[in-house]
């Protein structure tokens, strides 16, 4: 059965990790997505390690689902090729520096006018403004929106995020920014320009925090684990492990101090409700602590799930993996055969009608060139 996307064809003028994901999840839906790299290909080809059979795993992770042609588009040849896959395209995404694409007639305005119909999307760091000098890095964009402040200890330095958070979010929103655009092109037959950068992605991203600023005037501080609005909401000690504890309620509360045989606590007025014990956690977190400290986390991990509590343990990536098994939602797909097979993520999104598929294993660098050269060169095509 064809996926949603069938029949859409992707110029992915992208590397790195926004655009690509953004292509990949768009590949899963069933279009198709010609990955157009230069002639030493995208740059993620060689960030390793890890590497499983010579290639990247981060490359193989963003990937899949593609055909790659390499050209070089300082070449008018193949820079001709460039121009005529956009004209056929449904959708173009390009993450080069504002004024990039231009350069080789393939900015917005050169595509729409051999193409009217093209959703074109652009993923910079700061947007085609002001900031359009400045190079877009995920980790500059945690720094610069304010999330480092955010993350670590409070009397310790700024962290990043463990993840290119905000490359991720820019990569969603530009899918999202396609679709709303595809449907619009469904309903008038035009085709319009979707801009996203990872500034403007991490300040919505920010959300509690950047509402605390854009409507109270409150500048957030780090806080380590804990949450400034909700108590217990962070990690909690028990007899080996720590485990996340979200009550983010008063029923939740309610349920949690049953299970840790404590039900009075519900009932004091100190933490009856959640403004009382977000006000007074240093006089709440003891006596929780004391009735965790009597069984290991995954045992209070299955007694709190079963009452209605949210929590869990603090796993490793493979310990994430294994509860995304236990919870039958299988989420390793292998992708090609034989000695092309890869082990990927699977699309986070599932459908009744139109399920997504996983066709093409992650590319090799121009494996399809040869055959796309010859589909563009055919004016009949």
């Amino acid at each position: 059965m064809d996926g949603p996307l069938d029949g859409v064809l992707v110029a992915d003028f992208s590397r790195i990790l926004a655009g690509p994901y953004a292509t990949m999840l768009l590949a899963d839906m069933g279009a198709e997505v010609i990955k157009v790299e230069g002639p030493k290909g995208d740059d993620t080809r060689t960030w390793m390690p890890p590497v499983r059979d010579g290639v990247s795993t981060y490359y193989l992770g963003i990937n899949r689902g593609k055909r790659s042609i390499a050209l070089d588009l300082r070449d008018d040849g193949d820079a001709g090729a460039a121009r005529e896959l956009a004209r056929r395209a449904d959708v173009l995404i390009e993450n080069f520096k504002p004024g990039g694409m231009e350069r080789f007639g393939l900015g917005y305005d050169d595509v729409r006018a051999a193409n009217p119909g093209i959703v074109y999307a652009s993923i910079t760091g700061f947007g085609s403004g002001a900031g359009a000098h400045v190079p877009g890095y995920d980790l500059m964009v945690q720094a610069i929106s304010g999330l480092m402040s955010l993350t670590g200890e409070p009397d310790g330095p700024p962290y990043r995020a463990g993840i290119s958070v905000f490359d991720v979010m820019a990569g969603n929103h530009a899918v999202i920014g396609i679709l709303a655009a595809l449907r619009h092109r469904e309903a008038t037959g035009e085709g319009q320009k979707v801009e996203v950068n990872l500034l403007s992605s991490a300040l919505t991203g920010l959300v509690n925090h950047s509402s605390a600023y854009a409507a109270g005037d409150v500048v957030p501080y780090r806080m380590g684990n804990a949450h400034p609005s909700v108590f217990p909401y962070e990690p909690l000690p028990t007899a080996d492990n720590d485990l996340i504890v979200s009550a983010a309620n008063d029923g939740q509360f309610r349920k949690l101090c049953e299970v840790l045989g404590i039900p009075g606590v519900a009932d004091d007025p100190r933490f009856a409700r959640n403004a009382d014990r977000t006000a007074n956690r240093e006089e709440l977190r003891p006596v929780l602590v004391e009735r965790l400290a009597t069984k290991g986390a995954v045992e209070w991990f299955d007694l709190l799930v079963a009452a209605g509590v949210p929590c869990g343990p603090i796993n490793t990536i493979d310990g994430g993996f294994a509860m995304a098994e236990r919870f039958e939602l299988d989420p390793v797909v292998t992708v090609g055969e034989g000695d092309r097979a890869v082990p990927t993520t699977r699309h986070p999104i599932r459908f009744s009608a139109t399920p997504v598929g996983y066709a093409l294993p992650p590319p090799e660098l121009d494996e399809h060139g040869a055959e796309i050269r010859k589909w563009l060169g055919d004016k009949d095509a």
